[in-house]
């Protein structure tokens, strides 16, 4: 098998996968990931700042150094939300060659919402599935619906956890009215933006049997849930919250102060700010579309990246 390397460059983090790859076969080898939160800043007026810049690039070209040390035989960087809609998005192409030696591709949100959904569908047993995979990043989500491959609906959507956040800016500890706050904005949006095409869909194509969260936000929920300090994909991937447990998770990790979250089993420090919202977006999606349950996959963009040729 060939051994491939990705490194996903998003609003809140960079990550990388390290895996052997055969066809739609990806068994993986290594991934970790570093916050450098790109996004901190950037929604007041859409340029990148110095500092999260000069953190991305140092965090890739060490991660890269690290794959090949691996035995990548290539290394491929894409980039999502915050480096697609910045104004100043050659700066941090070109600290990234400049550390690195690598070219950066910006990827449009429809190829992010289809790399999610390839991913998710790589996993045993999905694929016959009809699928709702929701993909919550910093800077945007990805809704997905589909069955075997063939895509019914697909949308990506400003809405993401680092957005959020730095749009509401809850307290610390947060109070009751933060809380209800963000609820009401999230829905909001979904209903304004993402239901009247979702809902068609659901409709005119049949509601899903699934709803799979992929991304940073849904895995890190799973392990708190199960106060896991280690990922452990088997585990996240067998974790499942029906609607009335999540929104007690939400209300849980919303009664904590920012120093009480950090301590979380399974959260890692520097995400115990922006789970806040990102826990709010999966709730928001259950509740305006009255879905049962969220599942999680840890498949998503970074397997189907190493897929695509």
């Amino acid at each position: 098998m060939p051994r491939r390397a990705v490194i996903d460059v998003g609003t809140n983090s960079v990550k990388v996968l390290v895996a052997d790859v055969e066809g739609r076969l990806v068994t993986p080898l290594w991934e970790t990931s570093e916050q450098t939160r790109l996004g901190r800043g950037f929604y007041e007026d859409h340029r990148l700042q110095p500092e999260p810049i000069a953190a991305t690039a140092a965090a890739v070209a060490r991660f890269a150094e690290a794959a090949r040390g691996r035995g990548a035989a290539s290394v491929r960087i894409v980039a999502t939300s915050a480096a697609r809609d910045a104004l100043n998005r050659d700066e941090l192409l070109g600290a990234i060659h400049a550390a690195s030696g690598l070219v950066t591709e910006v990827i449009s949100g429809e190829t992010e919402a289809d790399w999610a959904f390839a991913g998710v569908c790589s996993a045993p047993g999905l694929a016959e599935q009809r699928l709702l995979v929701l993909d919550v990043g910093g800077g945007s989500t990805e809704f997905i619906l589909g069955t075997r491959g063939r895509i019914d609906f697909r949308g990506s959507f400003e809405l993401g956890s680092v957005r959020v956040s730095e749009r509401l800016r809850p307290g610390d500890a947060p109070s009751q009215a933060d809380l209800a706050s963000c609820r009401a904005w999230v829905r909001g949006l979904l209903g304004e933006w993402v239901a009247p095409d979702l809902r068609r869909a659901f409709a005119s194509q049949g509601r899903p049997e699934r709803v799979l969260g992929v991304g940073g936000s849904s895995a890190l929920l799973a392990l708190v849930k199960h106060a896991c300090p280690e990922f452990d994909r088997e585990l996240v991937e067998s974790t499942c919250f029906p609607r009335a447990e999540l929104s007690a998770l939400v209300e849980r990790l919303w009664s904590l102060p920012l120093a009480e979250r950090r301590l979380l089993p399974g959260l890692p420090p520097e995400r115990a700010d922006v789970i806040l919202t990102g826990s709010v977006i999966y709730e928001a999606v259950l509740e305006v579309f009255d879905l049962p349950e969220l599942g999680v996959s840890t498949r998503g963009l970074r397997f189907a990246a190493l897929m695509d040729p």
